[in-house]
């Protein structure tokens, strides 16, 4: 992974215990649990009510454009699917949260079709027989559903996944990249006009995909 010029640590949560996200804002409903001194998600309704299922959770804090995101990931249970959405804001530069912006419950359609835009880096992408088969890491941009880019994708199934796997996101400038233990899986130039505007700061948030289970620790985001 290349030098991208950390200027500061902004935000860092170690993500172990229930105090730890006691701030976070869920949208959806999820079951959060602690079991390994880590933070660990899973769907609180059954899959079979598709988008219902599913969820997002929110970091509070409010981050400048140029960012880089890390944190640990380990996946305990598949099928599912696993995104962090970054540079979350209101289409009109509202705060993500402002109160005159549709209520979101976790159904995807409400993030790419809705009244934010956002980045949403999907990875340990194992929910569909195609994403089973062929596994990449996905970056979209919304508003609107914009395949933008994606890489192969190199963390193992579940049953021989070991962990943790250091996943990290560069925002900078017109770029974006993802890594996956220290290993560039793909990098993206935005021009600010096929997939719209350029995005600038805004929220970060975690999201799985029902029937998924994955664990999370050592949140750290770094400005750039």
């Amino acid at each position: 992974m290349e030098d991208w010029g950390k200027k500061g640590l902004l935000y860092e949560n170690r993500l172990g215990c229930e105090a730890d996200v006691a701030d976070f804002v869920m949208e959806g409903s999820a079951v959060l649990s602690f079991p390994n001194g880590r933070l660990r998600m899973e769907n609180a309704i059954s899959e079979k009510e598709g988008q219902r299922a599913n969820y997002l959770f929110w970091c509070p804090q409010e981050f400048p454009a140029d960012i880089l995101i890390e944190w640990d990931f380990w996946p305990v249970a598949e099928p599912g699917l696993c995104m962090m959405f970054f540079a979350a804001k209101g289409r009109n530069g509202e705060d993500l949260f402002d109160p005159s912006l549709q209520e979101r419950t976790g159904e995807y359609q409400m993030y790419h079709h809705g009244d934010i835009n956002a980045f949403h880096a999907s990875y340990f992408r194992r929910k569909s027989p195609d994403e089973r088969s062929f596994h990449t890491c996905n970056l979209r941009k919304s508003y609107g559903f914009y395949l933008t880019c994606q890489g192969g994708d190199p963390i193992p199934d579940v049953s021989d996944a070991q962990g943790p796997y250091h996943i990290s996101i560069v925002k900078k400038g017109p770029v974006v990249a993802f890594y996956v233990n220290e290993l560039e899986i793909y990098r993206f130039e935005d021009d600010g006009q096929t997939y719209g505007p350029l995005l600038g700061g805004g929220k970060i948030g975690f999201r799985q995909m029902a029937p998924m289970v994955g664990e999370y620790a050592d949140l750290k985001v770094y400005a750039l």
